[in-house]
């Protein structure tokens, strides 16, 4: 491909990007950089810009306004095909007449390039497909077809893979077999990787670093387990897994944690966890980090607790139980309960208490326009 790197990728940026279309805004001021030999999901719901984004990398949309370095050069007015860039869809798109070998070798034996037959058996080796390089794509699995796509992908070492929902097709158990090698592949081939995806497991599983996208701007972006753990906003808590969230007045402030007062009950948060310390302000707790309780328990230092409340719904999900909790004044509270023992620890009716350690809860920086920011969830 022209502009080829070597190895090690290189780094994505984007500066200022704005995207409109007839109507609408897709992209508003979308600045980000991805560095060279990292794996980045850009994560987020239908309409929210993550594929306008990919597109515009790929050079099949223009943006607006903005630029779009890749390795340093500004790549905004270059071609698709004068980008150092490919693409793996969610359609395979494999040529049915092919063989499995000439399918991958096929872009780059189109360029001129040297042993393209050489270059593709490697890079079938590296999916782990080079014993069927003489099937044709129909003598293949779901899975085998993604990973040929990949390796046409990769034959010639771009600079920068875009994934388009690569895994979307195929089937639970194979999409996580499917993550699992994706990630390997990346490590082993140094690339970057933009995955775009509306599944949030996959960003989770596969990439270094993730950005959750809202309505065409970046909400949060960080590792995985950061951001699942420390949400700053009501749209990335609900989005990236579910959360129990409480609104209230700040009533008191410590040297290293703030006091919300929840329908009339007292709750703890860590400052620095805190994205918010005075004012009205949003809490969270996430529904396995939560205790279910048959009994009031006794008020401990360090444990915020919330209740009585009935339960109004068990759902059995093999690794856990899920408890639905009507707590009145605070609305329906969510437990994920790790199944220990056969069936469910309460039953519906069952009046209940819940706990959950001061740390493990946070504070979120959304002020009084949560509920609108939050509809899209």
């Amino acid at each position: 491909m022209a502009g080829a790197s070597d190895d090690s990728g290189a780094d994505l940026e984007l500066v200022g990007i704005t995207k409109q279309f007839p109507g609408f805004t897709a992209i508003e001021n979308l600045n980000l950089t991805i560095p060279a030999g990292s794996f980045f999901a850009l994560l987020g719901p239908s309409g929210c810009g993550k594929t306008t984004t990919l597109r515009l990398v790929a050079g099949l949309e223009s943006p607006t306004s903005g630029r779009i370095l890749i390795g340093g050069k500004d790549v905004t007015d270059t071609k698709p095909h004068q980008r150092p860039v490919n693409t793996v869809f969610q359609s395979y798109a494999l040529f049915p007449h092919m063989t499995v070998l000439r399918n991958v070798a096929f872009g780059v034996s189109r360029r001129g390039i040297p042993d393209p037959l050489g270059r593709a058996h490697e890079a079938l080796r590296l999916v782990e497909l080079d014993h069927l390089a003489g099937r044709r794509p129909a003598q293949l699995s779901g899975g085998q077809q993604q990973r040929v796509a990949l390796a046409r992908a990769i034959v010639n070492r771009p600079a920068l893979l875009l994934l388009d929902e690569p895994l979307g097709a195929l089937d639970l158990k194979l999409r996580r077999q499917m993550q699992l090698e994706l990630k390997s592949i990346q490590d082993e081939v140094g690339l970057t990787f933009l995955h775009v995806t509306h599944d949030q497991e996959e960003a989770m599983t596969m990439a270094d670093t993730v950005a959750v996208m809202n309505r065409g701007e970046i909400e949060q972006m960080g590792a995985p387990e950061e951001l699942y753990e420390l949400p700053k906003t009501a749209f990335v808590a609900n989005f990236l897994g579910q959360s129990n969230l409480f609104t209230g007045p700040v009533v008191s402030s410590g040297e290293n944690s703030i006091i919300v007062e929840i329908a009339g009950t007292k709750l703890e948060v860590p400052k620095e966890r805190a994205q918010r310390h005075s004012g009205t302000v949003t809490i969270g707790v996430r529904p396995e980090k939560l205790t279910l309780l048959t009994t009031r328990p006794v008020a401990a230092s360090g444990v915020n607790v919330l209740g009585p409340g009935v339960v109004t719904d068990v759902s059995f999900s093999g690794v856990s139980t899920q408890y639905l909790v009507e707590m009145p004044g605070v609305g329906t509270v969510t437990v994920f309960a790790q199944n220990m023992v056969f069936g469910p620890v309460v039953n519906r009716g069952s009046e209940v208490w819940v706990s959950w350690t001061v740390e493990h809860g946070f504070g979120l920086a959304d002020d009084e326009r949560l509920e609108e920011r939050s509809e899209a969830v």
